[in-house]
This record gives structure tokens, sequence and C-alpha cells, in this order.
């Protein structure tokens, strides 16, 4: 039986024997498109090739690529780990032609890969081709169908639809007819009952797709018709976790030696056996599924956060937890435990994995530990909301509340769903639904851009020359309109281009479009990069945009990005210097009002090692090291003068080099032409983002010089608070001192005044039908009216009493409650009843069913709502 690695390793030779160039996997995290978040198919790192915005090095090309896909055709997260065979995170075998072989070839080589070299039993095999679409005037692609006739029965070559067999990149791009190649996996007594012809594309768990041959020869335009590409593309996708499950004679993928080691130290580590129950098996799937997604994802720089791609991989990371915790009893963080297996797994093929084994594993601990600590938190106020808001009659947790407790709390619906069910309550899914799509809509309202087509001017190519010019005579290639957030704007390609594209961590260039020959100004509002083309983002349609313009730069606001920019390779390196070579770049911004580093390092710098830094950084400044430029270095001779590749970019075989002194750094942005233009430069702070990366943030040169400024300001500030005196740090210690010896003492007043308060309600608590009534006439804090309350409760023991206050904090309306234990155990609840008579104080509020508070903006209203409480408990 062939190993993953086997299979693997084949379909590179074969292609290779086929004259294909072997390329390494594009990071699974992408950077600088702000189309995608993830690489989600194995074209993704050759969409600039595609959209013939960067030159054809290679006709043939063939790889292993890392995707990840949440969303979209079969690729429901909530769907993972259920089923055999869809995941978060696969490989993708892929080949490709760039304007060389087409459907014939690649037809007859994916034949003879899965049945001659892989072995594959023919009679097991079936093909779909495109049947054409008439509303488009698309027909069947016969073509593809004469070339399979050569090699498979006709009865084995089905028909698909536009949905299952006509490719699209997106809703413009490029496009075209497909053909999958499925495979029967089935036994040869299912296979005698039923054909497995009439289960292909019927989400069967053992006849399955695993090879899609794609024809892209059309590009879909904005307005929906279709032209013929220059170049024809073959791009063709095999899932490698699929495809180990046909040849290792499994029914799953999670039975292949892609995932059974996970799976066995998921089962070691929980003491669960596999197979014993299918809820812990599915928990056991999810975690050896994610668990690979979570750690490619942080060896590709993309760490778990709140916002875009860094919220996919939290979310994904959060299911593992939740499974694990819910199915497996693992209420400790132990998907960081994984790691060594993963890495014995795929680590040869994969050595980033080993070599940023350090961070990933504290990344993952630090994730786990919070969340286990957030699932602690959502289960206190699930049982608090199921105290407020479940009605008696209704037995049903409203949707609003489902939906806050997973989007504001990060707590799982199905857990929530879980617990209720436990009670013999339920949830309100349908009103969950609601607010889902509500959200939904909104992020999809703020994301969704309209671009019409591109209007074509003049014939070329973009030239970006900013590198040495702040301006430059130009024509606009092509331009269109865009639209987003009800705001519109116009994208333009220039001929002769002096704006950086927003890339690598620097941010876009603004400036102006002047037309020679009627001179209009038109604003350049920023410089963006989509699909490796730079586009320049203007205010409007030029008056006669056909005309030479001189785009100029605003020269100021480049050089202070420029100065903070170099900056940051200094730092780089001074870091390195400081605190040892495991320091490696994780991340950057870099504007002209700052910058900010993201680094590796596994501890709070102390202020030694920051001054340090510092005072290496403004040294390096002080030599006016000359920027040494290398714009076209083959990768491996860079390398070998010292400048360092990170794993999570991609590079290609020729590198752009910056040089300062000792600095050497692979980097596309602008740079000062010496250190000396820097000025100087201050840190402002340095703080953790994530388990074992810290964030540097400063500022240099005008920047630097506001920043001493205020920090000069605030200084001469104090010591005019404390009569210019020369040992500032004494002064504040002494007032500090003293301000404490206030506190104590104001402190131990308010406690004397809090038992004396106390001792006066239990001698005047009124007897209401034996019930004692404590009413507090007095207005205090609402701390205070708290303490006293409890400190009623300890005083009044078993005896049945209800302690209510109302008060006037600072023009606030506070109304407190406390209740016995015997009033609570006859259906009594303090937050119902204070929740309700907070309407009277213009306010709301909640709590315990012995105790609980409302705040409201209406002191005037406490008389009424004091009396509405005692009225409702009888008293």
């Amino acid at each position: 039986m062939m190993t993953v690695k086997e299979i693997r390793g084949r379909f590179l030779e074969f292609f290779e024997g086929k004259g294909h160039k072997i390329v390494p996997s594009a990071p699974m995290v992408i950077k600088d498109d702000p189309t995608l978040m993830f690489t989600n198919a194995g074209m993704n790192q050759f969409k600039d090739i595609i959209l013939g915005n960067a030159p054809i090095k290679y006709n043939r090309i063939a790889d292993s690529q890392k995707c990840l896909r949440v969303s979209g055709k079969h690729n429901d997260l909530e769907e993972v780990g259920h089923d055999t065979y869809h995941h978060t995170m696969f490989e993708m075998l892929g080949n490709w032609s760039f304007g060389d072989y087409f459907k014939q070839e690649a037809i007859a080589w994916a034949w003879e890969l899965l049945t001659e070299v892989y072995g594959i039993d023919k009679d097991r095999l079936y093909v779909t081709i495109f049947e054409g679409a008439s509303d488009e005037g698309l027909e069947r692609d016969e073509e593809a169908e004469a070339f399979w006739k050569e090699h498979i029965s006709p009865e084995r070559i089905i028909d698909g639809n536009k949905h299952d067999n006509f490719w699209e990149m997106g809703e413009t791009g490029p496009c075209g007819p497909c053909s999958e190649i499925h495979v029967d996996l089935r036994s040869d007594e299912e296979r005698k009952l039923v054909d497995g012809k009439s289960l292909v594309n019927r989400d069967h768990p053992q006849v399955v797709e695993i090879w899609n041959l794609v024809f892209m020869q059309y590009n879909r335009r904005a307005d929906g018709s279709l032209v013929s590409l220059p170049n024809k593309v073959i791009d063709t996708g095999m899932g490698l976790e699929r495809l180990c499950m046909a040849l290792q004679g499994k029914r799953s993928n999670y039975d292949t030696d892609v995932f059974t080691p996970l799976i066995a130290k998921v089962a070691e580590l929980s003491r669960v056996k596999y197979g014993d129950s299918e809820d812990q098996d599915v928990a056991m799937r999810v975690i050896a599924d994610h668990v690979r997604t979570i750690a490619f994802s942080i060896t590709d720089g993309q760490l778990p956060s709140n916002a875009k791609a860094g919220y996919v991989i939290r979310r994904i990371l959060r299911r593992a937890v939740r499974y694990g915790y819910t199915f497996l009893g693992q209420h400790e963080p132990f998907l960081y435990k994984l790691l060594p297996t993963l890495i014995e797994s795929m680590g040869e093929h994969y050595p980033e994995l080993k070599h940023q084994e350090g961070i990933i594993t504290k990344v993952i601990m630090q994730e786990e530990s919070s969340f286990l600590r957030t699932l602690e938190t959502g289960m206190s106020l699930l049982e608090q909301h199921i105290q407020e808001n479940i009605k008696d009659d209704e037995k049903m947790l409203p949707g609003t509340v489902v939906f806050e407790l997973y989007d504001t709390y990060g707590f799982p619906t199905d857990l929530t769903e879980l617990i209720l069910r436990e009670r013999g309550l339920g949830a309100d899914l349908k009103g969950f639904e609601v607010e889902m799509q509500k959200q939904k809509e909104r992020a999809r309202s703020a994301a969704h851009i309209t671009a019409s087509d591109w209007i074509e001017l003049h014939q070329g190519e973009g030239e970006f020359v900013g590198y040495d010019f702040e301006e430059a005579e130009t024509e606009i290639l092509r331009y269109r309109e865009i639209e987003q957030k009800k705001q519109k704007s116009v994208q333009v390609v220039l001929s002769r281009n002096p704006f950086y594209a927003e890339g690598g961590g620097q941010i876009g260039d603004q400036g102006t479009l002047v037309g020679l020959e009627d001179g209009e100004v038109i604003k350049v509002l920023d410089t963006v990069k989509e699909n490796n083309l730079p586009i320049s983002v203007l205010e409007k349609v030029p008056t006669n945009p056909e005309q030479t313009f001189v785009g100029k730069i605003d020269v100021k606001r480049r050089r202070s990005t420029e100065a903070n920019h170099s900056a940051t390779h200094l730092l780089h390196h001074a870091l390195r210097e400081v605190l040892g070579e495991h320091v490696e770049q994780k991340g950057s911004f870099v504007s002209d009002k700052l910058l900010r580093f993201d680094f590796s390092h596994f501890s709070k710098m102390t202020k030694e090692e920051l001054r340090m830094v510092e005072r290496k950084v403004n040294e390096a400044i002080r030599q006016d090291s000359i920027r040494e430029e290398h714009r076209s270095m083959p990768i491996d001779e860079a390398k070998a003068m010292g400048a360092m590749a990170f794993f999570g970019e991609k590079y290609g075989e020729e590198v752009r080099v910056i040089k300062y002194g000792n600095s050497i750094e692979l980097c596309g942005g602008t740079h000062v032409s010496s250190t000396g233009v820097i000025g100087s430069f201050r840190i402002v702070s340095e703080n953790s983002i994530a388990a074992g990366i810290r964030r540097i943030e400063a500022v240099t040169g005008v920047g630097a010089d506001e920043y001493y400024f205020v920090l000069q300001d605030m200084m001469f500030e104090l010591q005019g608070l404390f009569q210019n005196t020369p040992d500032l740090v004494k002064s504040i210690e002494r007032m500090l001192s003293e301000d404490e010896q206030l506190r104590k003492e104001l402190r131990q007043a308010l406690d004397e005044r809090k038992h004396a308060i106390v001792e006066k309600l239990m001698q005047k608590g009124e007897d209401r039908g034996g019930v004692i009534l404590y009413h507090l006439h007095v207005s205090v804090s609402s701390s205070m009216a708290k303490d006293i309350a409890f400190g009623v409760k300890a005083l009044a023991k078993e005896e049945e009493f209800v302690f209510v206050a109302g008060s006037n904090d600072d023009g606030k309306a506070v109304l407190t409650l406390m209740l016995s234990d015997g009033l609570v155990a006859k259906g009594y609840n303090a937050g119902t009843l204070v929740r309700e008579a907070g309407k009277h104080i213009q306010g709301g509020g909640g709590g315990q069913p012995s105790f609980a508070t409302a705040g409201g903006k209406k002191p005037e209203g406490l008389d009424v709502a004091i009396k509405e409480v005692l009225d409702k408990l009888g008293l």
C-alpha cells in the first residue's frame, strides 16, 4: 500500500517527466490580494499569470498546494468531521499549462497517471463533461468528449451542468468548461446492485470526485459576456486526501495515513478508543482535521484574532477545542500536544512546520487556554440568561440571547442547545438565524464592491518607476468605476507609474494626476495592488482621460513613509543583536505617521533591552549608511549574502535586496537613500499580540521629535504641579503615600458607617406578615448599598426578609433588592422584579434570584419603583 508521501511524490515525479517545472506550495494565507484571505485552490498563486499581469516563466508547472476552504460548495465548516471526505485544509495536486498544451494532453496524462502509475481500476472511473448552456450560447464540450473516448467507454462519460462543469474564478475573470474524474470505491456487491454512474455528483461518500481538469478559454466581463482568452490555460486540481482514500482501499479519508496518526494521538490523550462512539469519533476527526489548518496558518503568518482571516482561524481552533471539551472530556489545553505528531507526518515535505514549532505551540496553547476560560464564562452567562429570560410557559431561550452568547462571547450555539436540552429547555434557533443573517448582510454590504468593466484607452502594460522618480509622464491604459459602501471612485492602470502600490506592510502612495493638455488636476486617493496589478484610485474620471498626464506623488508623505520603512529594517537587525537570532519578522505596518513591527520573542522586553535597541537603531541612523539596492538578484545569491527569507512569504526566483550596513532584507518597498535621512528613532510601545509574538510601535524623524515634545511638555506640567521640584519622582512617591493613607482612613470611615447603618436597619425592620422589610431610606452609593444588603443578610440568618434601597448615586437612580433564600424558594426572583420596576427610573437591570440591581436616569421615580416591587412581593 502506497503511503501519502509516496502518492504525493509519484504525482510530482510523473509531471516532472512530462516537462513540468515543480514549484513549492505558496503560503496558505494570502497577502497583498484584497480578493482572497486564503489560498482556496491550486491556481491562486498563478492568478497574475492567468490574468496577464505577470510574464510566463514556465509554460508547464506542477505542485502540491496547501489550500483552505471553510465555505462554498461542499465545504461548510459545520460539515467537516461528520462525513468521510470534506476538510478545512487539504492538499491540492495540480498541473498547469499556460498557452502550451490543452485538452488532449491534460486528459491523456490524467488517465495515464490514474490507471497506469497509480493502478486504479478503469471500471471504477467515470468522467463528466460540460453539457453546454444555451442561455449563454455555450455549446456542449464535444472536443473533451472525443478525447475521453480514446481512453474510456462512452457510457462512462456523463454530461454535467453549468454548476458542476463550468469553472469560474469569480463573478468576473477567466473561466471555462471542466471535466471531472470520479471514482467508485464501493464494494463489488454494492456496485452490482446500483450502477455507479447514477451516483456521480450525488454526494455519495464512496462515489467521489478526485480530479478536476479545467479548460480555461474565456474571460467573464462585468456585464456577464464571455470573450476568448489570448492564452488558453489548463488548470487541474486533485485532492491528495481523496486520492489516498482511493489508493489505500479505505472508505474514509480519515482512515488513511494522512489522518490516522493524529487520530491515534487524540485517542491516546483523551483515553478514548476510536470507533466506540459516533460522537467521539466525529470529535476526533474534527480535531485531526482542524489542527492541520491551525498549525499551517500560524506557520504562514496568520495568528488567530477577531478580524478577517484571523477570525476564521480562531473559529476553527475554537471548534476543535469545543469538540474536545464536550465529547472527549478535554477541559485543559491539549491541541498543542498534537504538533509533534503532525510534524512527524508532514514535516519532511513542509519543513517550515518544524522550524516554527515553538511559536505554533505557544500560540495554540494560549488560544486554547483563553477559549476554555470563555467556555466557563459562557456557562455562567447562559445560566444567568436561563434565569432571566426563559418564561415558565415558553421554555425557550430567545434567539437574540443565543446570538449574543455566540457573537459577543464566542459561546458555541450547539453547546447552548446541548445545555438547554439537558434542562428540558430549547433555543429559538429561527430567531438566532435571523440575527445571524442580519450580521452577514451587514458584513456583505460593507465588503461588496461593484466594479464596471475595464475601459481600454491605450495598449500596453503598466511599469512601476517609483523607485527612481517622484513624478512621471504617463497615460491611463485603462480605467473602471467602482462603488463600495455607497462611495464611488475610479481605478486606473497607468503606463509609467510613480505611485507605490500598498504591499509588504507599506501603505500606498497618494498624489495627483495633472493633464498636460487641459491642466486638470485629479487627486490620487490611494494606490493598491490586485492580482499583482498596481491600481491607482482617483477621485473621479478625468474630463479627458485619453490625454497624457504627469503623475506626481505626495513627496512629503512618501519620504516619511520611507523613513519609517527603512527604520523597520534597522529595528529588525537591532532586535536580533539584542534578543537573539530567534527573532523573526511576523508582520509590519508602515505609514507616514508610524511604524509597527511584529516579531517572534517569548517574553516582554525589559526597559534595558528596549533602550539598547533604541540606541543601536539611532547609532545605525547616525552612521548614515548608503542604501545598497539589488533589484533582480537570484534568491539563492541573496540568501548567500545574508538576506533572510521567511516562511509564509512567497518569493520569486529573482528578488529585490535592500542593504544598510549589516542590515540585509528582501523587500519590495521604497526606502531612504541613506540611514541619516531617517533623523531619529523612538519606541512608543512594546506589547504582546499573541503567544510568542511581540509588537513594537515606533516613530522616526519629525514624528520622533513630536513624541519627545509631548513627553517634555508633560514633564514640565508635572513639575509645575509640584512647585517645580527638582526631584519629581520623590515628590510623586510622597504624594502617593499620603494618598494611600487617606484612602485607608476613608475606607475605615465608610466601613464604620456601613456597620452603623446595618445595625440601625436591623433595629428598625418592619414585620410584614412574617417577612421582615429592611427599607434603606438614606441615599448611598451603589457599592455601599450592595455591602449593606449583604450585611443585612449575614445578620438576618434564617429569617424571611426583604432588603430594598433606592439611591441617587451622583445623579443616577439605583434600585437595590435582596431577598432571603426562603422567598427565592417560593418562586420570587429579584432579577425579574428590578428589571420590571426599572421602567419607572427610565432604566433596566437584573441579577441573581436573590440579589439584583437596576440603574436609570430618573431618580424621582425610585419611590414608585420600590412600591411596585413591594406590591408584587405582597408587602
